[in-house]
């Protein structure tokens, strides 16, 4: 029998063996389990954060329903998370239909709960049912106490199931809910909370919700995280962040009280807090409105940088991709002052009216919509999709923003000023691009000279490493394996975008030949479409310059090119520190703590060189520890939070210098510790 016929049995075998008893029905929690990216994304740590945010919202929920106005969160020693708050509780009976206690309802029946217009919760960002009972699926364990009508309540689950059936303890003047519960180590791949991830999240919700108390520990021992801007302190009239650090306890990492009696105004200052950049007018401005059961508050600010911070919330969800709620402010926004530019003849003759973009350079704003029957794309709530939410907002936003412009003409003259320049170079930008168009610079098809292509043409398949200097490139350029790997030399420094306008981007000569060599454009023409590699992978030598380099790089696609990040096309190589030898032995380390050991492992003679740049590493060396897929380590760059990347590159990169003084100083000792 030949291959293809055998093949062809194989196949034809397979088929008949398909039959009824293939199809699987997962009962209860099994479904969760099996397939837990479909519930909080992925098992990786942005997953494990989502377990903490499922247990917080419902108690947010009992706020947004005036039931609560406390919330604790624990990040315990031992691994686990505790959550407890003090609004009514969970009903304690025996649910009318299920036959079971409600609480086992609530923890272990997807689509179950009190946000599905039975009259408990008006508004609730929970909506889909499915929260609590998936942290009880993905926890190793999970107990609860449970306060209601009088009486304490406790219960334990284990991976899902029952373990220790409902109970009631004793009598109670408390009211709320305390959960407890361990990821589970079979479903995530890491165990480890990140603080200043966990303690941005609770911050924007004490934000969101004015007046509500947030209380946050960590209990862990030696952990080490980067802070990404100084803390705040004790704030005056008791708003704000409040730290406690019980030096007493030597498990007690640290304690904080976050409390917004400001609301999203207290959001945007802390927005323009963070960057450091110079107010251009007075006080927020707040907006505020209802239509029939829906709520919407805006807050916005000006600052003199040339980013925009756009943050959107739904039911106090953050709305990372946006939605119908940001469609709405962007178009009220744009509308608004242009229609005051029109009236008063600020712009000339032969000038277009105001973008988008232009109106929304410098902002930060917060954008935040409370409405019944939120409709979000998926359990993980990143968009929302309320067709008559845009309209609501987009007439709140034109109506009452164009009322403070026409009261406050000295703010509304600074804010029309600084849109008028950034529609000036967003012009000049376009005359740029043009020229570099008429040049062949920018064409479809037009590749810079430097780029050494791969053959493969499938993007998904092929690689390019932007490598920092001639000498490195060379090396790569004979390291590579040129059927899907491409080389892109970097000569020169590469331009600051947080400190630039588009024009200048255009106008660069070391970011133009990126651009050639991606292919999808930027700005206004920026299409992810005609992307040509599937790995974007930048390759700098492992020293302060290399990291630099590497800042700049990214810098530049986080502002200009975000989607490449947001969809996972940009890595960063790790090149080895050390070559430790003896003889014809050779280990490559990438830490101190790893030449040590190989300098141990081969014995007294052993030599350690100390790697200054790529470029001294032959082809065959670099080829084997930094761009054999076999053998290489690189890492995916992720957007975990976009805040806390926003505010990263606004302190790194923008033009004051003492913030970054700080992060350096506050930073320094965690330096060895980082991945790249």
């Amino acid at each position: 029998m030949n291959k293809e016929t055998d093949n062809a049995t194989k196949q034809t075998t397979a088929i008949n063996e398909y039959t009824e008893k293939n199809i699987q029905v997962l009962e209860g929690l099994e479904a969760v389990r099996k397939r837990p990216g479909m519930y909080i994304s992925s098992t990786a740590q942005k997953g494990l954060h989502h377990l903490i945010y499922e247990i917080v919202d419902n108690s947010i929920d009992e706020a947004l329903a005036g039931r609560c106005d406390r919330i604790v969160i624990e990040l315990g020693a031992d691994g686990s998370v505790s959550v407890e708050d003090n609004g009514m509780g969970i009903p304690a009976g025996i649910h009318p239909t299920a036959g079971i206690p409600t609480v086992e309802v609530v923890f272990c029946m997807l689509h179950a709960g009190g946000k599905f217009g039975g009259g408990g919760y008006k508004i609730a960002g929970g909506l889909h049912g499915v929260g609590a009972s998936v942290v009880n699926a993905l926890s190793e364990w999970l107990e609860i106490v449970n306060c209601y009508d009088g009486y304490k309540y406790t219960e334990r689950f284990e991976r899902g199931q029952v373990a220790r059936p409902l109970e009631k303890i004793e009598k109670t003047d408390k009211h709320g809910l305390y959960v407890r519960f361990m990821p589970d180590r079979e479903i995530f791949e890491t165990l480890e909370f990140d603080y200043p991830t966990v303690l941005n999240r609770m911050r924007e919700q004490a934000f969101l919700n004015a007046g509500l108390t947030i209380e946050l520990f960590d209990r862990r021992e030696n952990i080490a995280d980067m802070v990404i801007a100084a803390e705040d302190g004790e704030s005056e009239g008791g708003e704000g962040e409040q730290i406690s650090n019980e030096n007493e306890n030597p498990a007690f990492q640290r304690y904080k009280i976050l409390k917004y009696d400001g609301g999203i105004r207290s959001f945007v200052e802390h927005l323009n807090k963070i960057k450091r950049a110079e107010i251009l007018h007075g006080d927020v401005i707040y907006l505020s409105g209802r239509k029939d059961t829906s709520f919407a508050e805006i807050a916005l600010q000006y600052n003199d940088s040339y980013n925009e911070t756009l943050l959107s919330f739904a039911n106090n969800m953050h709305t990372i991709d946006g939605g119908t709620h940001e469609t709405g402010f962007k178009t009220g926004l744009t509308k608004a002052f242009n229609d005051y530019a029109k009236k008063y003849n600020v712009l000339k003759d032969d000038e277009k009216a105001l973008s988008g973009e232009d109106v929304r350079e410098g902002i930060s704003a917060v954008i935040s919509v409370k409405l019944e029957d939120a409709q979000f794309e998926s359990q993980t709530k990143v968009k929302l999709g309320n067709s008559e939410i845009r309209a609501f907002v987009d007439n709140l936003v034109s109506e009452k923003l164009s009322e403070y412009l026409e009261e406050n003409p000295a703010a509304a003259r600074v804010i029309i000023e600084k849109s008028i320049l950034a529609a000036r170079a967003r012009e000049a930008a376009r005359k740029a691009r043009e020229l570099t168009r008429r040049k062949s610079v920018l064409e479809s098809g037009s590749l810079p000279g430097t780029l050494s292509d791969c053959q493969e043409r499938e993007m998904e398949k092929t690689e390019l490493f932007l490598v920092e200097g001639n000498s490195a490139g060379g090396s790569a350029k004979d390291a590579r394996e040129s059927k899907f790997q491409a080389i892109l030399p970097l000569r020169g420094k590469v331009l600051n975008v947080e400190k630039s306008r588009l024009d200048k981007v255009y106008s660069n000569a070391q970011l133009i030949p990126i651009i050639q060599a991606l292919g999808t454009g930027i700005g206004e023409d920026f299409s992810i479409e005609k992307l040509r590699y599937g790995k974007i992978i930048i390759m700098s030598d492992a020293d302060v310059d290399g990291s630099h380099i590497k800042t700049l790089l990214l810098t530049f696609f986080f502002r200009h090119m975000k989607p490449l990040i947001d969809n996972g096309h940009i890595y960063a190589a790790r090149p080895p520190l050390f070559k430790v030898s003896k003889g014809k032995q050779e280990r490559y380390a990438f830490s101190e703590e790893e030449r040590d050991r190989y300098m141990e492992e081969l014995g007294h003679n052993a030599e350690a060189q100390r790697y200054k740049g790529l470029g001294e590493m032959n082809p065959d060396q670099l080829r084997d520890t930094t761009m054999n897929p076999e053998t290489r380590t690189i890492f995916k760059i992720n957007i975990e939070d976009a805040l806390i990347a926003d505010e990263t590159f606004s302190i790194l990169m923008g033009d004051n210098v003492e913030p970054r003084r700080e992060f350096v100083e506050m930073n320094a000792k965690y330096a060895t510790e980082l991945d790249f």
